[in-house]
């Protein structure tokens, strides 16, 4: 059973109970009708990006989904959170890539996301033999891999949010949901 689709989504939810702000989070990202088996890392090989709206009317409710979900909660007030999916796709369709999940307190989504996508191109640049040194800006990295012609592209979504001033638990999910057709 191989994914042949993938798609992308997001969301956070806020609650007095941890349990209901990740239902409410898993809503507002659309999957909260699946049962949801976390996966590792792996893009396979010649899985289709597609959008998030064609990808929610191919699920059914109780349907066993396959993703890797970045998730965060907190119910500390004001506290920042973020959670974020990486993506790094190969240039060759027969090659798999990478997807990897970074949660964190105290980051933008903007960092979050750029350094989920930073450690997603990392490890597909390991596997693909890319020489690059782990210590330089990842604006730096980034060109190397793309001046390679062994990664196509890299991307990242992530849900960032502040929790709420009353106290009420705060989630934030981010997640790359396979399609087994």
């Amino acid at each position: 059973m191989i994914p042949s689709k993938v798609f992308f989504t997001k969301g956070v939810g806020t609650h007095k109970d941890k349990l209901a702000s990740f239902e409410l989070a898993l809503r507002k990202a659309g999957i909260e009708k699946c049962n949801l088996v976390s996966v590792s890392s792996i893009l396979p090989p010649g899985c289709k990006k597609i959008s998030k709206e064609v990808g929610l009317k191919l699920l059914k409710p109780g349907q066993i989904v396959y993703v890797v979900m970045a998730r965060e909660a907190t119910n500390e007030p004001n506290r920042l959170l973020s959670a974020a999916i990486g993506v790094a796709k190969p240039a060759r369709a027969d090659e798999y890539g990478y997807l990897s999940e970074h949660h964190a307190f105290g980051e933008t989504g903007k960092k979050s996301g750029e350094y989920a996508e930073d450690l997603a191109a990392t490890m597909l640049a390991t596997t693909l033999g890319i020489e690059f040194d782990p210590e330089t800006a990842w604006d730096e990295r980034k060109q190397i891999y793309r001046a390679s012609a062994k990664i196509f592209t890299t991307s990242n979504i992530c849900q960032s949010a502040e929790c709420a001033k009353d106290g009420k638990w705060t989630t934030v999910v981010s997640a790359a949901v396979f399609i087994v057709e």
